[in-house]
């Protein structure tokens, strides 16, 4: 399988009204918007495989088909829907063993050409509950073609082992979050309890992190069958107790692609900074302006300088605005893992500019000098080809943006 590779920068956009593709010449100097896929749909998350160059998947809410999952074998010229998109099973049997951190892509294996799950996540857990947003997706690791995870509302964690055909449940962490007050899916956050961020060690499988919105990041050592809280130093001002291990709001969490021992973490009461053999996380958006704040959704990471993270901070104040503070968007870049931060506005709105950029909606090419790109909630996508110190607005008018990821084609 080929791995994406080229000279041009390819962005995959999903918004709240299809799915559109955003092509760059050589130099990024000139771009070509094409689209909509799926016109009318919502999609979540529209990924291309780092391991097939061919492989695309789309996390979507269709109106007529409920929460589900397209994928592409042949680079988004044809796309075809889950057969047996993610869902929870009817029934979850209590036979008082453990788990089996093997089961996962075994139980996949077996899954194949099973009932076709057309609603789209109908089914119900033990508990009654049924999936009502396909919310997040992740490659496998780079030794398992064709394996991904999703995440769901409520707390939920899938496998496929076909690249997205057909899905079955990671059983040791819904079982976790069956079993844990706090994550059954009540929590009171826009669009439920989202389960984001799953990240795979690269150097080892069997090594993962997971977020839950109003629930906490977790950790599984055995290919998810278990699971423990990671999220002392983490504030969370609604919490009696806060040291508590469950109910805490990561909004996006990031391994760093140069050292998997690096994760930075935007939280709904600030930025965070671990460096793994620690165990704790430091809040490091302390040091942002105070008239500003670090409240947000997305965090991107340079591509290999460790220290080097960009975030789109929003108003955080009592009403939660949702919008960019004071209406004047700017973009905070850290040199030094989070001990100073720098604002970078050129190019950008320097007044009644009210948009803010969504969890998933920013991201980097890996070229050189690095490009960065966000989307915002009013449609636009927004580039630097400077390493985020000057932006130009690529395309307008665009519905909401819900993810952008880059890739080479």
């Amino acid at each position: 399988m080929a791995k994406p590779q080229g000279n041009h920068v390819q962005l995959l956009i999903g918004t709240r009204k299809g799915a559109f593709t955003l092509t760059s010449d050589p130099v990024r100097s000139t771009w070509k918007l094409e689209g909509p896929l799926y016109l009318g749909h919502i999609v979540y998350h529209y990924m291309v495989d780092p391991r097939d160059a061919s492989s695309q998947i789309m996390a979507m809410k269709a109106g007529h088909l409920g929460p589900t999952v397209f994928f592409s074998k042949d680079g988004g010229k044809t796309w075809k829907e889950s057969s047996k998109p993610p869902q929870f099973p009817k029934a979850v049997a209590d036979d008082g063993g453990k788990p089996d951190p093997d089961k996962n892509i075994a139980e996949m294996e077996a899954a194949k050409g099973g009932e076709t799950g057309k609603e789209g996540g109908a089914e119900g857990k033990k508990d009654g509950s049924a999936v009502s947003v396909v919310f997040w997706l992740s490659p496998g690791h780079e030794s398992q073609p064709n394996v991904w995870y999703a995440g769901s509302a409520p707390p939920g964690m899938f496998i496929t082992t076909d690249g997205g055909d057909t899905w079955t449940p990671v059983e040791g962490f819904n079982k976790y979050c069956q079993d844990t007050d706090g994550l059954h899916g009540e929590g009171e956050t826009p669009g439920g309890q989202l389960t984001h961020s799953i990240l795979i060690d690269p150097r080892d499988p069997n090594h993962m992190y997971v977020s839950i919105s109003v629930g906490g990041t977790f950790e599984s050592y055995d290919a998810g069958a278990t699971w423990k809280p990671l999220n002392k130093g983490v504030e969370a001002e609604w919490l009696p107790d806060p040291e508590a291990e469950h109910g805490h709001d990561p909004h996006f969490v990031v391994m760093h692609p140069a050292d998997p021992d690096r994760l930075y973490q935007q939280n709904h009461c600030g930025i965070y900074r671990m460096d793994r053999k620690d165990g704790k996380w430091i809040r490091v958006g302390n040091n942002m302006p105070k008239e500003i704040g670090d409240i947000g959704f997305p965090i991107v990471t340079h591509p290999h300088d460790v220290n080097r993270a960009w975030v789109f901070p929003m108003d955080g104040t009592t009403v939660w605005p949702r919008t960019s503070p004071g209406g004047r968007p700017a973009v905070y870049e850290t040199t030094d893992a989070g001990e100073t931060w720098h604002r970078h506005d050129l190019g950008l709105p320097t007044e009644h500019g009210y948009f803010t950029v969504k969890r998933q909606a920013m991201c980097a090419d890996a070229q050189l000098p690095m490009g960065l790109y966000f989307g915002t909630t009013g449609g636009e996508i927004w580039g630097s080809l400077d390493e985020g110190k000057s932006f130009d607005c690529i395309v307008r008018h665009l519905p909401e943006i819900y993810s952008i990821t880059a890739t080479l084609v």
